[in-house]
């Protein structure tokens, strides 16, 4: 026999805030999906917060929440060469180091077409690959997949060959 519909089950679920972001200081929009380590920390990234001398309500950090909720900020991007605006996932390797994109940012297009990024366990963040928008794509949104190579795969939202439609990348780290 099932439930009806309002009633508790015996196998009740629970619902628990580990961390609410606080805006410019701790991150704020956080879009992309999170990962955990083996310690059940959490890892992912904001839209906005961290640094904002160049980016009004903050860059985007990537942060790590541990199992009681205790949030720490691994990186905050300044908006420059190193990206702003990461929206997607990370991807973490066997080592520890997280894998990730940014909207805008880098070295190319004006304000930026985006980068691929790699964040050590140090915290010394390397820009892997700057888009340079057009046939190249720009703005990469998605999350990242890695094949036992260590290739990262990923799309991108904008450019490619009908303007704003987008690439499938391939970077060898």
């Amino acid at each position: 026999m099932t439930a009806a519909i309002g009633t508790p089950s015996a196998h009740a679920q629970t619902f628990k805030v580990l961390h609410t972001f606080g805006g410019p200081g701790d991150g704020g929009i956080p879009y992309g999906g999170l990962v955990r380590d083996s310690a059940g920390n959490l890892y992912g990234t904001t839209q906005l917060g961290g640094s904002t001398a160049n980016c009004g309500n903050g860059c985007g950090v990537v942060f790590k929440v541990d199992k009681t909720g205790n949030e720490t900020i691994l990186y905050s991007f300044t908006g420059g060469a190193d990206g702003w605006q990461p929206t997607a996932g990370l991807l973490r390797d066997a080592a520890g180091n997280l894998y990730g994109t940014t909207m805008l940012g880098g070295a190319n297009c004006g304000n930026g077409c985006g980068v691929v990024f790699k964040l050590d366990t140090a915290g010394a963040l390397t820009v892997l690959h700057n888009f340079t928008g057009g046939a190249a794509g720009g703005a990469p949104l998605g999350d990242l997949v890695r094949d036992s190579a260590g290739n990262l795969y990923g799309t991108t939202s904008a450019s490619g060959g009908c303007g704003q439609c987008g690439v499938v990348f391939k970077i060898r780290p």
